[in-house]
């Protein structure tokens, strides 16, 4: 495949993403009726329904995480492999991700209760950040890259006290002091 298919193909996630989760019944934007740029709280209402919030560094970090294997574990596989891998599991997670069983997987966490899925502007948002952070892996240097790693993970982790770490931990084997270091900073917690 050329990489203009595959810019054509990237480009193409993004009404495959938007169609199919208005389809389903997500909303295009908050529903509170208003686009913001951040969101800064894993508990505010408009987390997940906005352009970027805490868990938007999880999604660079999918990709980042892409570009790091393939160029640090499979030098031999080509970068349009390693691009299609990152539109086909982009896309793939931003769909997955809205299925009644993840979304009770995600609700079954302490942190994620009441998670409705992600607006669709959030989800092609999601998205697009993930191929920003394969983009910036592919071209930066390996330890340049590890330290962003590191940085995403860390500063999601203590000051949104969640990150990809953390979410697949508890998803996977939860466990209760994760669970109520992360209630700390909950309003809705006596």
């Amino acid at each position: 495949m050329t990489r203009r298919a595959l810019y054509f193909a990237a480009a193409a996630g993004i009404p495959l993403i938007a169609l199919t989760l208005a389809f389903w019944g997500q909303p295009w934007i908050c529903t509170c009726g208003t686009v913001r740029l951040w969101v800064g709280s894993i508990w505010d209402t408009g987390n997940s329904q906005h352009i970027a919030d805490w868990y938007t560094l999880s999604h660079i970090l999918h990709g980042v995480l892409i570009a790091l294997i393939g160029r640090a574990l499979l030098p031999r596989v080509p970068f349009n492999w390693l691009f299609a891998t990152a539109i086909v599991t982009g896309v793939g997670w931003e769909i997955i991700e809205h299925t009644d069983w993840v979304l009770g997987q995600f609700r079954a966490t302490t942190v994620n209760q009441g998670y409705v899925g992600d607006s669709i502007l959030n989800a092609v948002a999601d998205y697009l950040w993930m191929l920003a952070g394969f983009f910036a892996a592919w071209s930066l240097r390996v330890s340049v890259t590890l330290a962003l790693v590191a940085l995403l993970e860390l500063t999601a982790g203590l000051i949104g006290r969640d990150n990809l770490t953390l979410s697949t931990l508890q998803l996977v084997y939860p466990v209760e002091a994760i669970s109520d270091w992360q209630q700390e900073l909950n309003p809705d917690t006596p």
